[in-house]
């Protein structure tokens, strides 16, 4: 039996609605085992701008560093999209919550439920056995490298930077989770034409040799996109850049059908933030039909990698498969077989997996 601290983050649009049947998750699970879990919340992005004119308030990042974990939704509004010269940005809070807790490490799990075959628009065949384990660097890369305007505004410029000791930190969480599965890890880079890929390149052929029994493969960025969609059981753990990663993970989301499906956990030496891949869906937002599986398996992730909670992880990944054998999807991952009396909304979806807990 343990207490910990949660600190809930809705963020923006469908954040909070599929928050809200995470959290209830991880009450089920400390009445389950016992555990005490105490929760508070704190704002960021678009709803923090409006009720504080800050993307991230000095309150909402004291709060995340006193929790034990961050259990967090999307950020994002159609406003900020229409409007490029908007100084304060929802994405803003995002950026440097990533910063200030030093979550240098994005792990995103790409496992396929069975049950989800037929929801990807890529052949059954070619995705059974998929499980793919994405670190992707958080800190450094274009997002944070020098930015700006010259020549009146005419041209625009961000320049991407990596120090060898961001690359050395997340390459080494990857080598530790390669050797705990297939002993397989996977570097992705362009080193044939930027330097900061060559710096990526050496220092993962540095630290290689301190892991003799995972076998390393270099790929270019290209070929990787390519070969995600061609044969994605190829791959076990890949690790690789900031905009890279962010581009990769987002096309591997479809091996699993829909990024409702997906969750990611950001790590650092400090507190875990645990959120779904996919954003803040105002088109969809009050609706009540945003799939919270991806906030849930997210609290599953939590749970596991803050907390060391690895049975009750288990139990919530194993209830999310139970819902699904069942029969039971929400719109995004329903398909033409799906009987129309088993496509549930947010909550019910919550309720579905909350009675197999």
């Amino acid at each position: 039996m343990a207490t910990k601290n949660i600190l809930i983050v809705p963020g923006d649009g469908i954040g909070q609605e599929v928050t809200a049947v995470g959290k209830k998750v991880l009450d089920a699970i400390a009445v389950k085992f016992g555990h005490t879990f105490h929760y508070d919340e704190a704002l960021i992005g678009h709803v923090a701008i409006e009720a504080t004119g800050e993307a991230l308030p000095a309150e909402s990042l004291e709060k995340m560093r006193k929790a034990d974990a961050v259990l967090f939704g999307a950020v994002g509004h159609p406003k900020y999209d229409n409007d490029p010269s908007a100084k304060v940005r929802p994405e803003q809070g995002l950026l440097k919550m990533r910063k200030e807790l030093g979550l240098y490490a994005n792990l995103r799990p790409i496992k396929l439920f069975d049950e989800l075959l037929s929801a990807s628009s890529i052949k059954p065949e070619i995705l059974k056995g998929a499980d793919i384990l994405f670190f992707r660097e958080l800190t450094g890369d274009i997002y944070f490298g020098e930015k700006g305007r010259k020549n009146d505004g005419d041209t625009a410029y961000d320049i991407a930077e990596y120090s060898r000791y961001e690359v050395e930190r997340i390459g080494r969480k990857a080598f530790e989770a390669a050797r705990t599965r297939k002993k397989k890890l996977c570097s992705v880079d362009k080193a044939n034409v930027l330097e900061t890929s060559r710096l990526w390149r050496e220092v993962i052929q540095k630290l290689a040799l301190e892991y003799p029994d995972v076998e390393v493969e270099h790929q270019f960025v290209d070929s990787t996109a390519m070969m995600l969609i061609k044969n994605p059981c190829r791959f076990d753990v890949v690790v690789t850049a900031n905009l890279f990663g962010d581009i990769l993970t987002d096309e591997a989301s479809q091996i699993a059908g829909s990024m409702g499906m997906l969750a990611s956990a950001s790590i650092g030496d400090g507190t875990g933030v645990y959120e779904p891949i996919h954003g803040s869906a105002h088109d969809i937002t009050g609706k009540g039909i945003a799939n919270p599986l991806a906030s849930i398996l997210s609290a599953a992730l939590l749970l596991d990698i803050s907390f060391g909670m690895k049975e009750e992880s288990d139990l919530v990944i194993s209830a999310v498969d139970q819902v699904l054998k069942q029969g039971f999807r929400t719109v995004d991952i329903a398909d033409k077989n799906t009987n129309p009396e088993n496509i549930l909304g947010t909550e019910a979806m919550g309720v579905a997996v909350l009675k197999f807990i």
